[in-house]
């Protein structure tokens, strides 16, 4: 660990911070159910955000979310944020840790346990050498089902606030390399479900029937041709069916079939034309078939694009705790979606990414039954999101 992160973290904060994560790891909680970790969270904010002790106000926000205000030099300065996200995802761990889950089918899959203990750690870094203004610690809910920012927003916990942060670990990257940059961060992530609904029918008489079986085969391979042919080739994006529910036995052609899917762009045009492009060949489809198609598409969590100002703060924060060498560009084109988007359609921000791979470790993805990020990542983070948020209070101070 870089000289610069580790001397910030004496031994009883380390230990602390460690203990949190492992706690939280172990003790997993699904959307908008994290009522033990906002407990945990709260207890552990008041005990490291220290000196400032019993000045640091908790508010309980978005059910289980909780919005700390860390005091600043001056307390008529603009106000920053920094988010970590507490939901855990619906899959049953196989990592061997000794800290494994205890809940069945419910594991930290996405490092959200590090993003919580790493905004905690912030917490306390920002205690002990305050911003310019105040700071607000945002533990926020239900990342994973793309409501828990909209919650957050709506509660006006944030009103006034004048520059968000956040930041995801990412075992592409080792611990010690940080990704600060402007640009495209993250895709929109948006779900489809088609219900084609027909007429059922003796499985030995299909002529009698309008299968939608058929159909709905007919309409996941008709949608492979949106992104191939009708996106520009330049533009990234993603469709894919994920799911396909239709019968219930081996002799029966049912009366309606349904599939489902994510679609991921990264910009407002290709987002409309892949909807646009979804809606018309699943009619046309059905059409053809003698079917009608129900078709519906919700809206997720939008691209999230860096700004150039705010990523040079958090670039700026980066390179001073982890050097130049270590803040590296992303590299790739990220389909993952990232509902910290909700905050920068009406907060200026950045997002980052948080080198989470151990040394000789393998680089295995998000939402894995065998993913966990290194302990190392979350001094990284709580580190760099508190120079970060010093550093915007600053430039923001003196515009």
């Amino acid at each position: 660990m870089p000289t610069a992160v580790g001397g910030q973290f004496d031994a009883g904060l380390r230990n602390g911070l460690l203990a949190l994560r492992r706690d939280l790891h172990q003790h997993p909680e699904l959307s908008f159910a994290e009522a033990r970790t906002a407990a945990q969270l709260e207890a552990a904010i008041r005990q490291f955000a220290t000196p400032a002790g019993d000045t640091v106000s908790v508010q309980q926000v978005a059910g289980t979310g909780l919005v700390a205000r860390i005091p600043g030099l001056s307390r008529s300065a603009p106000v920053v944020a920094i988010r970590g996200d507490i939901d855990a995802l619906p899959i049953q761990e196989d990592t061997g840790l000794p800290y494994a889950s205890v809940n069945a089918g419910v594991m930290h899959a996405c490092g959200h346990d590090v993003h919580a203990t790493w905004a905690i750690g912030a917490a306390s870094l920002l205690a002990r050498r305050p911003a310019h203004g105040d700071v607000l610690i945002v533990l926020q809910p239900a990342e994973e089902i793309g409501e828990g920012a909209s919650a957050i927003l709506a509660s006006d916990a944030l009103d006034g606030v004048s520059a968000i942060f956040g930041a995801h670990v990412d075992r592409r990257f080792p611990v010690g390399q940080v990704v600060a940059q402007a640009g495209s961060l993250a895709a929109a992530a948006d779900t489809f479900s088609i219900t084609l609904r027909g007429r059922g029918a003796h499985g030995a008489r299909p002529h009698e029937s309008a299968d939608p079986i058929l159909g709905a085969g007919m309409l996941v391979v008709a949608l492979q041709s949106v992104v191939s042919r009708r996106v520009n080739p330049s533009v990234p994006a993603v469709l894919t069916v994920a799911t396909l529910q239709a019968g219930t036995a081996s002799n029966i052609i049912p009366d309606h079939a349904t599939i489902g899917g994510t679609l991921r762009t990264i910009d407002p045009q290709t987002r409309t034309l892949v909807a646009e492009e979804v809606r018309r060949i699943a009619h046309g489809i059905a059409a053809t078939h003698g079917l009608e198609a129900d078709v519906r598409i919700e809206l997720g969590p939008p691209p999230i694009v860096n700004p150039e100002r705010e990523a040079m703060w958090a670039h700026a924060a980066a390179v001073s705790l982890v050097g130049s060498n270590n803040v590296v560009p992303l590299g790739i084109t990220n389909m993952g979606g990232e509902d910290f988007a909700y905050y920068m359609e009406r907060i200026p921000g950045a997002f980052l990414r948080i080198g989470a791979r151990e040394a000789g470790g393998e680089p295995t993805p998000a939402h894995s039954p065998k993913f966990f990020a290194d302990d190392g990542a979350l001094f990284i983070g709580a580190a760099v999101l508190a120079e970060t948020a010093r550093r915007a209070s600053a430039a923001l101070a003196t515009r």
